[in-house]
Order: C-alpha cells, then sequence, then structure tokens
C-alpha cells in the first residue's frame, strides 16, 4: 500500500510541476537519476540489515552482567 500511495504521490507532483511551470525536483540527468535509485537501494538494505536478529544474544549479559551461557540454576556465583 506505501508503494502505491508513493508512486500516486510522485505522478501528482510531477504533474503539477509541469502544469504549474515548477522546476521539476528530480534529477536532470540520467546518471542523477541512478544516484538516487542507488542511495534508495543503499537505505533499504542497511535498513533490512539493521533491523536483523542479533546472531550472538545468548551470549549478551542481562541486568547481572553475566551471559545466559555462563549462568547456572540457582547460582550466586559472579
Amino acid at each position: 500500500m506505501k508503494s502505491v500511495v508513493g508512486l500516486v504521490l510522485a505522478f501528482a507532483l510531477g504533474f503539477a510541476c509541469r502544469a504549474f511551470g515548477i522546476p521539476s525536483p528530480a534529477p536532470p540527468l540520467v546518471l542523477g537519476a541512478l544516484l538516487v535509485v542507488a542511495m534508495t537501494v543503499g537505505y533499504i538494505a542497511v535498513d533490512q540489515y539493521a533491523m536483523a536478529p542479533a546472531q550472538h544474544k545468548p551470549d549478551c549479559g542481562g541486568p547481572s552482567g553475566l551471559a545466559a551461557s555462563q549462568m547456572r540454576s540457582g547460582s550466586t556465583e559472579r
């Protein structure tokens, strides 16, 4: 749904700029458009990478500072 809204908004903005003679906010050259695409793809890739679950979560310390793999049930040893 977000993609559809984004495309409709982009075309509406482009149409309004053309109809009223306002300079388009898009890059005028293909190289500039490719730069925008590369930045968008990079942003999406980093977002997907950053939102991935932690691989070493069991080794992270909790409130006691000890990792779950180091704690023994019933042990008060530090």
